[in-house]
């Protein structure tokens, strides 16, 4: 695993009169980053921009050194949106052997995926009768069939309660451990201090970049939240 997985120089993003994301620099390593702030801060369009399926108007964004959506990095980089992304008609192993199909994954890594996922006694069990959490971890295993290096996963926690979000942030760090990248949004700022890294956004610039504690330091405050109002109400100031 190369020291950034991502860099990103000068990126702009505008959408009719609004400016989405202003001229952000930013690399990402290793480990579990966190971008956190409120819904409709840039968050999901920043992480469209890293998969490489977002029109910007300025600014470059490099994965493994390459362009961002570039063709060699299709099985280097994995996506999760905040809609479930496997069909509900159909069982956890025959979402999981469809998607693998498509990707031109090996059959071995079914079995692979499901189980870092942990939902192997659910495998057979239909998608669209599992909980919320399970749904969402039938989504990630799809991200994981081509063994991603950099895994980027937009709100993967909203609408969960307090048990599932703790079981997933597990995975997350799992797989972190295990050597891939992963870039996680959430509007959540008790969710912070699961980060390794945290970037905090408002407005679409990063207000913060540091550990929590770092950032908590920082802001005199002893917890994230307080630390992001003391943020912005300086930037006002």
């Amino acid at each position: 695993m190369v020291n950034n997985a991502v860099e990103i120089r000068d990126l702009h993003v505008v959408r009719g009169t609004h400016t989405v994301l202003e001229h952000l620099d930013l690399t990402i390593g290793g480990g579990v980053t966190g971008l956190l702030g409120p819904s409709g801060c840039g968050k999901s369009t920043l992480m469209r921009c890293l998969v490489g399926v977002q029109r910007v108007q300025g600014g470059t964004v490099e994965v493994f050194g390459l362009p961002a959506g570039s063709r060699p990095l299709r099985d280097r980089v994995g996506y999760v949106t905040q809609a479930v992304s496997v069909y509900n008609d159909l069982t956890v192993a025959e979402n999981l052997r469809f998607f693998a199909q498509v990707l031109g994954a090996r059959r071995a890594e079914v079995d692979r995926a499901i189980d870092a996922v942990d939902l192997r006694d659910y495998r057979n069990d239909v998608v669209g009768r599992l909980s919320g959490g399970q749904q969402s971890r039938a989504s990630l295993a799809v991200a994981l069939l081509d063994k991603p290096d950099l895994l980027v996963l937009d709100e993967p926690t909203v609408g969960l309660d307090p048990v599932l979000r703790e079981d997933l942030w597990a995975l997350f760090h799992r797989l972190a451990d295990s050597g891939v990248a992963v870039f996680v949004s959430s509007h959540v700022m008790d969710e912070a201090e699961r980060c390794d890294r945290l970037l905090l956004m408002r407005e679409g610039r990063i207000l913060a970049d540091g550990t929590p504690a770092e950032i908590k330091a920082a802001a005199g405050v002893d917890d994230v939240e307080a630390a992001f109002l003391a943020l912005v109400r300086g930037a006002a100031a």
